[in-house]
């Protein structure tokens, strides 16, 4: 049977279940659902995720036939393998060696996919500091040495690696299925046994809809959860199982991102040339930078990476970008060198990143399963890279789980109705082999380079990122992270407690208030160079139902009462100035004015519409979301979640432009 005919049938039988229950007494809670059971089942089908189900079926292979074979499923919430995934990154080849072997001139004839595409070789790279006009080389720390690495489309790479995953390897890859939510257990120190994939057909308003079906449980000795930054559902198993207990909450930069399309004849244009800023067009107290990736067939990717505990709610990292590439150095770069020869943007998008380091890591296991790549947060913020962790995480997830596998009885479980089901994989090994490998030995030597950056006493003095460059040249230069001393993200323990026990992100704790800043005076845009945001989201290809449930909520509730919406608007209008207006990189929150007050004045003698403050009321155009997940640790009430819409929403970053 081929995976498309399983999961055509599955389908199949999903509606006939719940056709034949009631669909005048809905309830989502015990509605019958669809089960497919497998081995290992993988949430996500970006580098880590199917780094892991790589390594699995290898390591079947390289243990001999057996009678029953290793089922591995990558669920995926994109439409395709890669449609979220916005391309343009250095990517460092050592975990793809690990994985596929070290010649990749071998894989085409290896493993039948056509040519890796691996892009361009680096060839140059540097570090400068911009001032408003003008550029100065500044040294780079010695991680950042690009030599033997490659500029690439990741989306691509990612594509590539799922057919090898599925076409070689025999791994069924879900495309379109959003793990919505975890199934754990009953008794004692509860299991993870998989996860639910999300109802579809579900109206904004919930009520009995002829278009309804439930979603699927997908059920697994081992689950290896693969979200990428802040996942959904791996927030759910960090707070049920407190595996930040013992460490520092998560601290993120969030980045926005452009892919350009270079004439021909542009003089500048250097394949494999890597740029690295500092300085214009962020102040001296905010961390981040830029880059400028030349890669091949004449395409430019370039962005700004602005760290997510920036202070001014005032500030806006998409304004920032679009003021970073008027600067000379970039303008020159982008400008045709005839009218006849223009640049073009053909791509855009943002996302959150984890930066919190080897600090930041939680426990990786648990009952069940595990956290890997960006779920876990294994980004190295000195090299700007994380996707050879990601995939280093996945082939140590893999051989974790692989160890469990072969380790664990063979006898099942039994419900209580007698029906037997495998005994979950013990996964505890995965973080073992971590603590003693390189991923380990990376994310150490450069553990206090992001924490040198927030010094409370230079903050005061507006000279964050000049001690953070000072510390930072010092310690990879000179001390290669090799001192007695840890440096914390948090300023204190109450501080730490404050995020872990009363769950609030770190990065929103440290945004200051509206009356303690002054608003940016960003310049108009000037097309084609710079443009408005919601000209940039078209370039994103967002698409979701527009009848459904709004994705982004104001918690506790899945539909916010108002009252909720109004305690929303008057914390985030009052103290900081509608943040996430100005924050939220595809025009999602809107506060706007409320068309009704006036009707309500009349009658109520003053008082606002239920769901508005001061006039002023919250509008989510959910439909616009690109899955960043900014507002979810940014926004200061932190009150308002991210969760998975209908499968196969979101971006849809297409493949064909990085060829």
């Amino acid at each position: 049977m081929t995976q498309r005919t399983r999961m055509i049938r599955l389908q199949r039988l999903q509606r006939r279940l719940f056709t034949s229950s009631s669909r005048a007494a809905l309830n989502r809670r015990t509605v019958p659902r669809a089960v497919d059971s497998c081995d290992v089942l993988i949430v996500g089908a970006g580098p880590a995720g199917l780094a892991a189900a790589i390594r699995l079926k290898q390591l079947e292979r390289e243990a001999g036939s057996s009678s029953q074979s290793l089922r591995v499923v990558v669920l995926e919430k994109g439409s395709e393998v890669g449609a979220h995934i916005v391309s343009g990154c250095v990517l460092e080849p050592r975990a793809l060696y690990d994985l596929l072997g070290p010649d990749p001139s071998q894989y085409e004839e290896i493993y039948g996919c056509g040519e890796p595409p691996l892009g361009v070789k680096a060839t140059e790279s540097r570090m400068v500091w911009l001032t408003e006009k003008s550029k100065y080389p500044i040294p780079h720390p010695p991680q950042m040495n690009n030599q033997g690495n490659f500029v690439i489309s990741l989306s691509a790479l990612t594509r590539w690696l799922g057919r090898i995953a599925e076409e070689y390897y025999g791994v069924e890859i879900y495309p379109g299925f959003a793990g919505a939510g975890v199934v754990f257990s009953d008794e004692g120190y509860q299991t993870v046994l998989g996860i639910l994939t999300n109802d579809v057909g579900i109206p904004k308003h919930p009520s009995t809809t002829t278009n309804y079906e439930p979603g699927m449980f997908f059920r697994a000795r081992a689950t290896l959860f693969a979200e990428g930054a802040h996942g959904s559902l791996t927030k759910t198993l960090i707070n049920k199982y407190q595996l930040r207990k013992e460490s520092d909450p998560q601290t993120y930069g969030f980045g926005v991102k452009e892919i350009w399309r270079l004439a021909d004849d542009n003089p500048l244009y250097s394949p494999g040339s890597i740029t690295h800023t500092l300085g214009y067009p962020l102040d001296l107290n905010t961390y981040g930078g830029g880059w400028v990736y030349h890669m091949d067939n004449h395409l430019l990717s370039l962005g700004l990476v602005v760290g997510a505990d920036w202070e001014n709610p005032y500030q806006s990292p998409y304004r920032d970008f679009q003021m970073m590439k008027h600067h000379p150095y970039i303008h020159r770069l982008l400008s045709p060198s005839s009218p006849s020869s223009p640049s073009t943007r053909i791509a855009y998008g943002a996302r959150v990143l984890t930066e919190g380091g080897l600090q930041s890591l939680p426990l990786l296991h648990f009952p069940g399963g595990a956290l890997i790549g960006d779920s876990a947060g294994t980004v190295n913020v000195a090299k700007i890279k994380g996707v050879h962790t990601a995939m280093g995480m996945g082939i140590l997830g893999a051989q974790g789980v692989w160890e469990g596998y072969r380790n664990q009885p063979a006898n099942d479980d039994a419900d209580a109705d007698g029906t037997s089901h495998p005994i979950p994989i013990d996964t505890s090994g995965y973080t073992t082999s971590f603590l003693s490998s390189w991923i380990h030995t990376e994310l150490h030597e450069t553990r206090n380079l992001r924490p040198s950056f927030s010094s409370p006493v230079l903050s005061k003095r507006n000279l964050s990122v000049l001690g953070g460059v000072l510390y930072s040249g010092v310690d990879s230069l000179l001390l290669k992270g090799r001192t007695p001393w840890t440096f914390r993200h948090t300023k204190n323990e109450e501080e730490r407690r404050v995020c872990l026990d009363g769950g609030k992100s770190l990065d929103s704790i440290r945004t200051g208030t509206s009356t303690s800043h002054t608003p940016i005076p960003y310049p108009p845009f000037q097309p084609p160079l710079s443009t408005d945001l919601l000209t940039s989201l078209m370039l994103t290809g967002t698409s979701h139902a527009e009848d459904q449930p709004e994705h982004l909520r104001i918690v506790p509730r899945v539909t916010s009462p108002p009252s909720l919406r109004r305690t929303h608007v008057k914390t985030n209008i009052s103290d900081y100035a509608g943040l996430l207006s100005r924050a939220c990189p595809a025009g999602v929150y809107e506060y706007i004015d409320d068309n009704d007050t006036h009707h309500h004045h009349s009658l109520t003698g003053g008082s606002d519409s239920p769901e508005s403050w001061n006039g002023k009321k919250l509008v989510i155009n959910a439909q616009n979301c690109i899955h960043c997940k900014l507002c979810d640790i940014k926004v200061p009430s932190q009150d308002i979640t991210w969760t998975v819409p209908e499968g196969g929403g979101g971006p849809k970053y297409s493949e064909f432009v990085f060829f």
